[in-house]
């Protein structure tokens, strides 16, 4: 197992990911979006390339419609010639918007998310998860609920380091009851993949189940994308359902 296999291997149920880095090569700035789901209604769904981003959409309206459709059918990746805005939910939207305004990566995300809180699922109150490429330093930021309901955001810079991403996710990996919700500084991992079907399947195999009867993976998607995030774009989806 190698290193960045086992940082990810770890997380059983990490439920929504996103990881940001440098390919190998330096070459690249890869995101990588993930979703895991344990509810019929979690894993009801797919990402589609489609209204120049990636969209979680649903692959069983009825099953879906069990669930918080607002909290499962969002804009996921959204592309701008500013920059990639990427996140757990209908905040990406804003992200991109504020890509558009200029700014470093922090305080793109710092001023997106100033009206954004904790997602309102009681108990688990899942965390919001975002991030951006603007150019140069990417980042990535953790909304989350604090000590008797208090709305905490912490961003963090994430310098391009080749072959090397910073990864952040609404759960911290063990499937427990109640969930533990991510909380402190990014992880660290490797990056392993020279183009985005290499990369994409690499995390798909990595979040594979301990047994079979627990795989709680939905999708994965990557992107390649040029350094300052504004030129071309390369992106590979894995739809669990179309594997089945």
């Amino acid at each position: 197992m190698n290193e960045a296999q086992g940082i990810l291997s770890t997380m059983e149920y990490p439920g929504r990911l996103i990881a940001l880095g440098t390919a190998p090569g330096g070459k690249a700035a890869v995101i990588v979006y993930a979703i895991t789901g344990r509810s019929p209604s979690s894993q009801a769904r797919k990402l589609v390339a489609r209204d120049g981003g990636i969209w979680v959409q649903p692959t069983d309206e009825d099953v879906l419609k069990k669930g918080n459709v607002d909290l499962l059918v969002y804009p996921a990746v959204l592309f701008h010639e500013a920059g990639i805005a990427v996140s757990n939910g209908r905040q990406t939207t804003d992200v991109r918007e504020r890509l558009a305004a200029g700014g470093d990566a922090v305080s793109v995300l710092a001023g997106a998310l100033r009206g954004w809180d904790y997602e309102p699922d009681a108990p688990i109150y899942t965390p919001r998860i975002s991030g951006c490429v603007p150019g140069g330093a990417a980042a990535l930021s953790l909304v989350r609920r604090g000590p008797e309901g208090a709305t905490l955001r912490s961003y963090f810079e994430v310098p391009p380091r080749t072959g090397r991403a910073a990864l952040v996710s609404t759960y911290r990996g063990p499937n427990s009851e109640p969930l533990p919700c991510f909380e402190g500084e990014p992880r660290e991992t490797a990056l392993e993949g020279r183009t985005p079907r290499e990369t994409a399947e690499w995390v798909y195999g990595s979040l594979g189940p301990r047994t079979p009867d627990r795989d709680f993976r939905v999708a994965v998607a990557c992107i390649f994308a040029s350094p300052d995030g504004k030129g071309s774009r390369e992106l590979h989806i894995i739809n669990r359902h179309e594997r089945t």
